[in-house]
This record gives C-alpha cells, sequence and structure tokens, in this order.
C-alpha cells in the first residue's frame, strides 16, 4: 500500500497547514446512487487512516516556496475519486489562483469511486478544467506518481501536469491491476512510462524531497531577461575554407551538448519525452539554474534527431512560454531522421510543431550552433533572430555530400561543394543567418 499522505507531505513539505474544507464530516448516507453499505464503508475508511476523505489538500513551504499541494490517501478506498474528493481538489486548484501559487500533488489512486456511478467518473472533468484554469494562469504543475497511480488519477492529476516524476517501480497506467489485459507488465510501471515518453523522471522515496524542492525552484524562478549564448568550449579561430568547418564540427572529440549545459548551469533537471509514446535520447531537454535563475534548454546531441527529439523540444518551448522562462537551444545535428520508421511518426509535423513553438514564444529564445548544423532539422531548434555560431561549428541548407549527390557531381566534389555553400561560421554573420561568433573566453 501506498505510504499514508500527510507523511509523503512531510517528504516534500518543511510546513503544511490543511485547508478548512478537509474538515467536514464522513456521509452518513449511502450516496448518490444509494450503493450498499457505502456509509458504512466511508466510517470505516475514516477510522482507519484518519482522514476525511481520500485527499488531503493544503498550503506547504516548499524549499521556501509557498505551493498548494494535493495529497492522496490510498488507505481511504483506495485513494478513489468521489464527489467530495473533486470538491477538494477543485476548491485546491482556485487557491493556488488566488494565492498565485504552484500545485503538487501527490497521486497514489485506484481510479474513480464506483459506489458513486457517474457522479464520481464525472469529477474528473471538474479536475481537468480546474488545472486547466491554472494552467492558464501562467502556474506550474508538478505530480508526484507514486503507487499506484491508474485510472483518472493518471489520466488527469498525473499525465496532466507539466512535470511528472514517478516513485521507483510505481504501478502507473489508466487500466488498474484487476482490469486490464493479459500483456506486457513493464507497461504498466513508472519505468515503462519513462521509456514511453509520458514520464519526465524516476525518483526513490529517500530523494523524493530534494527532487520536488528543486523543481519547484525551477519552475517559479524564471530570468528576468534572455539567456546570454554559452562561450565556446572548443576552438577559438573560424575555419579558413568550408570544408574545414565540416571537419571542425565532426570531430569526435569536439564539445557535444551535455559539456555545454553542464558549464552553462549550476545544476539543472532534463525532463524526458514527448507525450505521445516517444523519446530521443539525442536531444536533451529541462530546466537549469544559472545566477539564481531558472533557463530552459533544448539541446541537440550531435545525432539525427528523430521525431520524439522534436515534440519534446516543442513541449519544453511552450512550458516555458507559459510560465515566462527564457530559453535556451544547442543545435547539433547533421539532419532529421529521415529513414522509413522516422516518416511513419510524423518527422514533418513535429518538425513543424517545433517551428511552430518557437515562432510562437513570447519569451525570449537564444540558440548556439555548437556543432553541425544540418538543413531544416536543425534549423528548427534554431531561433530566427537570436543564433549565435561557435567557430567549430557550420549550418548549411543541406549537407556537402547530400548537395554533391543533388548535384550529380562525383565524390571528389565534396570539399569544393562545401566552400561553394558558404556555410562556415564567419559567413553565417556575413549572410545574417547568426549574430556573431562566441569564442571560448566569452562570458
Amino acid at each position: 500500500m501506498a505510504e499514508p499522505a500527510r507523511a509523503v507531505i512531510d517528504r516534500v513539505a518543511s510546513s503544511f497547514v490543511e485547508f478548512a474544507t478537509d474538515q467536514v464530516t464522513v456521509s452518513t448516507t449511502d450516496g448518490p446512487i444509494e450503493w450498499p453499505g457505502y456509509s458504512r464503508a466511508l466510517a470505516e475508511a475514516a477510522d482507519r487512516t484518519g482522514e476525511r476523505e481520500s485527499v488531503v489538500c493544503g498550503v506547504g513551504d516548499i524549499g521556501g516556496t509557498r505551493t498548494v499541494v494535493i495529497a492522496f490517501e490510498f488507505g481511504f478506498l483506495g485513494g478513489s475519486v468521489g464527489g467530495e474528493t473533486g470538491n477538494r481538489i477543485a476548491a485546491a486548484f482556485r487557491a493556488a489562483r488566488e494565492l498565485r501559487a504552484p500545485v503538487v500533488s501527490l497521486v497514489a489512486t485506484g481510479g474513480s469511486r464506483m459506489q458513486e456511478g457517474m457522479r464520481a467518473l464525472s469529477q474528473l472533468q471538474r479536475i481537468a478544467r480546474e488545472s486547466a484554469l491554472t494552467r492558464q494562469a501562467g502556474l506550474p504543475q508538478l505530480a508526484v506518481l507514486r503507487d499506484p497511480t491508474t485510472g483518472g488519477g493518471w489520466a488527469t492529476l498525473g499525465a496532466g501536469a507539466d512535470v511528472t516524476l514517478a516513485l521507483t517501480g510505481a504501478q502507473v497506467g489508466f487500466a488498474g491491476s484487476r482490469v486490464r489485459p493479459e500483456g506486457d507488465p513493464t507497461a504498466y510501471t513508472a519505468e515503462g512510462q519513462l521509456a514511453g515518453g509520458h514520464v519526465d523522471q524516476i525518483v526513490t522515496p529517500e530523494s523524493l524531497g530534494a527532487a520536488v524542492t528543486r523543481w519547484v525552484r525551477l519552475l517559479t524562478r524564471p530570468a528576468s531577461k534572455a539567456a546570454p549564448p554559452p562561450a565556446a568550449l572548443g576552438h577559438s579561430t573560424a575555419p579558413a575554407t568550408g570544408w574545414a568547418a565540416v571537419r571542425a564540427a565532426r570531430e569526435p572529440s569536439r564539445p557535444r551538448a551535455a559539456r555545454y549545459l553542464d558549464s552553462y548551469f549550476a545544476w539543472r533537471e532534463n525532463l524526458s519525452g514527448d507525450r505521445c509514446g516517444g523519446v530521443d535520447a539525442g536531444v536533451l531537454c529541462g530546466i537549469g539554474f544559472r545566477h539564481g535563475e531558472a533557463v530552459a534548454y533544448a539541446a541537440q546531441c550531435g545525432t539525427a534527431t528523430l521525431p520524439a527529439g522534436f515534440r519534446t523540444a516543442a513541449r519544453l518551448v511552450r512550458l516555458a512560454d507559459r510560465l515566462s522562462i527564457p530559453v535556451l537551444t544547442l543545435v547539433d545535428t547533421n539532419g532529421a531522421a529521415n529513414d522509413g520508421m522516422a516518416e511513419r511518426a510524423g518527422a514533418g509535423s513535429a518538425i513543424a510543431e517545433l517551428f511552430a513553438a518557437i515562432a510562437e514564444a513570447a519569451v525570449p529564445v537564444t540558440s548556439l550552433v555548437i556543432g553541425e548544423g544540418g538543413s531544416g532539422g536543425a534549423l528548427a531548434f534554431a531561433s530566427p533572430e537570436h543564433t549565435w555560431v561557435t567557430p567549430d561549428s557550420y549550418f548549411s541548407v543541406t549537407s556537402p555530400e547530400a548537395a554533391t549527390a543533388i548535384l550529380k557531381r562525383p565524390e571528389a566534389d565534396v570539399p569544393a561543394i562545401a566552400n561553394q555553400l558558404r556555410l562556415r561560421p564567419q559567413d553565417l554573420v556575413e549572410l545574417g543567418v547568426a549574430r556573431g561568433i562566441v569564442r571560448p573566453d566569452d562570458t
């Protein structure tokens, strides 16, 4: 059974004050559909847990930030959602909007309370509405998936959060254990949901408090101005020829995205997955702390970017835009993945999604090309007005090899084609594609 609600609250909050709505009396009737024995089950659940409903809601201090906390008590009828549960969750979201506070949901539920019939199931619509209004108000939502998180609790508070953490080994899925079909059991685990792109991080109970504190800080302390481009970590001088630029960008020892991010941020946390069933290990997305303020990042790692990578980056940009967090993107790819699998996964629509997210963003987006800038798959990650380049990078309409093939030229002409494409860092500045070349000593 999941850890009691108040014990989990103690893990994440240094103080906690319940809302007055948590003091109502347990119903003495058998509910809206007169389910036999329902009132007795409620009374027994209250005696067993010391709670009056399946959620405990209030205001807590998390890392110095006033936060609305929604914690499920699984011992109370399996943490099921009924009418009063919906009332309390709705009131908690309203309080968050009044207080301008983030919401942390500590979820452990078996689903909707069948003893209340459709009145229980309809609470999911209320929860979704309150969550949407809170999202529109520009307030962040963080969910922690405890064991188990199934049914409507997963499909609203869990999967609908901006950032979703899950406890190691937790059962997570829309279908509960007693109603799911035979098949792949790993699909219903926290680890399976992470692999499928639906969960951002797996955490242990012992590390939960620190993880939640870090995320609350990242989501509530946006930087006040555009992110400056990182200093170059590789070469200090621009290449003499286009082919030299290509070769420099392709050097195996060249600094990659992870090294740039670690140098740029004091600390950072990654987001994972596109929420559509995909994960791209070649794209790093998340939020980092720099000089006491949060900056979001989406960084290519030098591989061909998958549709899931573009969708995850678009998700990151839209989240940052809603929370007024400036964005840094790092461009480094030989191009978008273009095999049959990528096409079936919607490569074109995924790239379009990221182009649109950056074009629509009201927050400043700063981009730095740190290696290969291969065609539209790289351009989708770049800011149209605030792109910078490192000395060991290039940006091209297509690769020199592809251009040579398209022009039906011999392979020996690849270096010459690279020169003709004007893809060097200094060429990009002259063409107005980049604002400037950053150097190793730039800050």
